[in-house]
């Protein structure tokens, strides 16, 4: 029986062993979408307790409290710290075969070197330790965490309308790791609230200084920001979509559109499908004018629970897997823009792991030899960011495509102590190419194992770092 949490957790072969150890475990991160607080890293921000670090915003441990029969008092409610500690420690025990399982014990060990398992008998022991070590080790901060495990380039999320005030602040302080935004528009194409839409295009008239009375002003003032945020270091768009929108339309038709949605009145489903596709190929070309690369994350139903929404509002644990068929509109939408000469380097995120050869294959119809990878398969997202999910995710990307070109994982994370997640799929990534040597799959001497090595280490950190050109 092997221990809980030893120096090869997940590694089942010697050569996945080797692999980690000797490749994958001494590169960097290059966390290139997650959803950290700028102003945290700006501030140096320390963290009042463990429980603030660890449970604030992180609705993947709230969801699992839920389902423990915690009451929500404990959750998101006012009940102090050691309170909302002491119901996540025991729930940590019913949490076997859960990844939380997995990440709550690699967090502990890696960022506050505690061995031990959490459970009621610990939870005030490590409480207090971790609390000690946050208080008093100067390197227990935003940044220092950032040191800690080797981070060399972050990409935070931010709307439009952001003033990016302490991305600069971060860019002049000398601050050694790149701490870069990342575009989402998504509220610029948000038309299904009139009245919301229009608060919306009003911030965005005024931070950029268009005046918009009709749809060409919108998108000269999403222009303007988008070259602000070119000058600020963006190197990346994402967009957060249900599904891909590729309606035929008229520049007419989306004038018309907007008219009517800024005029406050509702539009019915076919004209906001028509108003989403327009938009997307149109942040398509602007980020192929300045070599960005768009991400797109679809399939999620979000704030399914209608009472809870009222509440908390969104990202506290009530969205789940969708099921939407879109191969050919993403097919669609990326011809679109290939037709027009202004296909940016891409990355295809879903959350229905049933989509995942479907989107492998995608990748190929659009590869031009241009750049290596240049349509990109998503690592696993969300939900599917485990080891099932993982493996299956780059088992997909093996059989049709190329594994050795994939740009690695993320956190996709609002938390600092979440790099922990790039160890964890370093460990499934070099156990799936240990089990393969360990079968005779792949060849592992001279030329071959040089390359078997290169590709771990690539896959780790060079791809991205080739691939996004921070």
């Amino acid at each position: 029986m092997k221990e809980f949490l030893d120096r090869n957790f997940l590694l089942e072969t010697e050569v996945a062993q080797d692999l980690y150890h000797t490749n994958a475990e001494k590169m960097p991160i290059i966390d290139y979408h997650c959803h950290l607080i700028p102003k945290m890293i700006a501030d140096d921000y320390r963290f009042k307790s463990i429980t603030e670090i660890w449970l604030g915003g992180d609705h993947y441990k709230w969801r699992a409290m839920r389902s423990n029969g915690v009451n929500e008092n404990y959750i998101t409610g006012d009940a102090s710290d050691w309170e909302k500690f002491q119901k996540w420690a025991e729930t940590v025990p019913y949490t076997f075969r859960n990844p939380l399982y997995h990440w709550t014990h690699l967090e502990l060990k890696t960022a506050f070197g505690i061995d031990k398992l959490l459970n009621p008998e610990t939870a005030k022991e490590i409480f207090d330790a971790c609390n000690d070590k946050l208080i008093n080790d100067p390197e227990m901060s935003a940044r220092g965490l950032m040191r800690h495990y080797n981070v060399k380039a972050v990409c935070t999320t931010d709307d439009p309308v952001d003033s990016l005030e302490y991305h600069k602040q971060l860019r002049d302080s000398g601050f050694e790791i790149k701490v870069l935004p990342t575009w989402r528009p998504d509220k610029a194409m948000a038309v299904e609230d009139p009245k919301e839409f229009r608060n919306y295009v009003e911030k965005l008239a005024e931070v950029s200084g268009v005046t918009v009375n009709k749809f060409a002003d919108l998108i000269a003032a999403l222009q303007k920001r988008h070259d602000f945020f070119n000058e600020m270091g963006c190197r990346l768009s994402d967009h957060g979509i249900e599904e891909f929108y590729a309606t035929d339309y008229t520049d007419a038709e989306i004038e018309a559109i907007f008219d009517k949605v800024y005029a406050g009145n509702k539009l019915d489903g076919e004209e906001i499908r028509k108003f989403k596709s327009a938009m997307l190929v149109i942040f398509g070309e602007m980020d192929y004018e300045t070599d960005w690369t768009q991400q797109f994350h679809y399939g999620a139903i979000r704030n399914n629970n209608t009472i809870m929404f009222k509440k908390l509002g969104p990202d506290t644990g009530f969205d789940s897997i969708g099921e939407f068929n879109t191969a050919k509109s993403c097919a669609k939408l990326l011809d679109t823009l290939n037709t027009k000469g202004k296909l940016a380097k891409t990355i295809l995120y879903n959350l229905n792991p049933d989509a995942n050869d479907m989107l492998a294959t995608m990748l190929g119809n659009f590869q031009d030899g241009s750049v290596p990878g240049k349509i990109q398969f998503g690592s696993g997202w969300w939900f599917n960011d485990q080891l099932d999910g993982m493996t299956k995710q780059m088992d997909s990307l093996s059989n049709m495509g190329l594994l050795s070109r994939f740009v690695g994982m993320l956190t996709d994370s609002r938390s600092f102590l979440s790099y922990p997640r790039h160890e964890y799929f370093r460990r499934c990534l070099c156990n799936i190419l240990g089990n393969d040597v360990e079968a005779g799959k792949i060849p592992f001497k001279g030329y071959e194992e040089k390359r078997l090595r290169q590709m771990v280490e690539d896959i780790c950190y060079n791809n991205a770092k080739d691939y996004f050109k921070f």
